[in-house]
């Protein structure tokens, strides 16, 4: 879950004087599956104070699945609960989950109807469906992949999803989800995407990255990174 976000800042490195460290702590998660995504959403007070011992200025929950596995809006309560464990360390800090962070870009973004790849089970998927329609957005289209393994999330080949996103119906879409999912590869195939489709595309790595920048009251630009990083917005 560490690859594309710190790609895309190092990619802005490039083009803005900004420059970033990182600091991790994880939730342990081996099968993409309800009860354990639960039993890792739970592990998410823990990390939040672990990193405000580091007074890090924004932190980032990278994983959309387990917040949109927990009901209905539960980002919110999410961001609001590890907000108040970094402020009960001394170090209030700026949190924002990859669910919330989707939800906002697309509204920045001004879509409507939009059409998603997801790696997850099916039930899963629906679940993330579900949610982003709870949210106000139409999803005309989507895709589960069926992966239950999380390290085979991480290793699907992104030169893939062009292809997958040729078989959706996206043609009356404002938004391509081209991964509602951080860990699952997606950043170099991004730009392929919104050429071959004339739409444009978001995905979960992306739309984190921009309400990280945003939180930290910076730029939101990143080179190669689609259209929510482009400067358009």
């Amino acid at each position: 879950m560490e690859t594309e976000i710190p790609a895309m800042l190092a990619a802005r490195q490039l083009v803005r004087p900004e420059r970033f460290l990182f600091h991790s702590s994880r939730m342990r998660m081996k099968t993409v599956s309800k009860d354990e995504l639960a039993a890792m959403d739970a592990e998410s007070d823990r990390c939040a104070l672990e990193l405000s011992d580091a007074r890090v200025d924004v932190m980032g929950y990278a994983c959309l699945v387990a917040i949109m596995a927990m009901g209905l809006g539960y980002h919110r309560r999410s961001e609001a609960r590890l907000h108040e464990r970094t402020a009960g360390n001394g170090a209030p800090t700026p949190i924002v989950t990859s669910a919330g962070a989707l939800v906002d870009g697309l509204k920045v973004m001004g879509a409507r109807k939009i059409v998603i790849v997801a790696p997850y089970m099916k039930p899963l998927t629906k679940l993330v469906v579900d949610y982003i329609a709870s949210e106000g957005y139409e999803v005309i289209d989507h895709v589960a992949l069926e992966i239950s393994d999380n390290l085979n999330v991480a290793a699907h080949d992104p030169e893939r999803l062009p292809g997958i996103v040729q078989g959706l119906n996206y043609k009356d879409a404002d938004v391509i989800v081209l991964s509602a999912c951080v860990q699952m590869p997606s950043l170099p195939v991004v730009a392929k995407v919104e050429a071959l489709t004339g739409k444009p595309v978001l995905t979960a790595a992306v739309a984190t990255t921009y309400a990280m920048l945003r939180a930290l009251g910076l730029e939101a630009v990143a080179p190669g990174a689609g259209a929510l990083l482009s400067g358009a917005y």
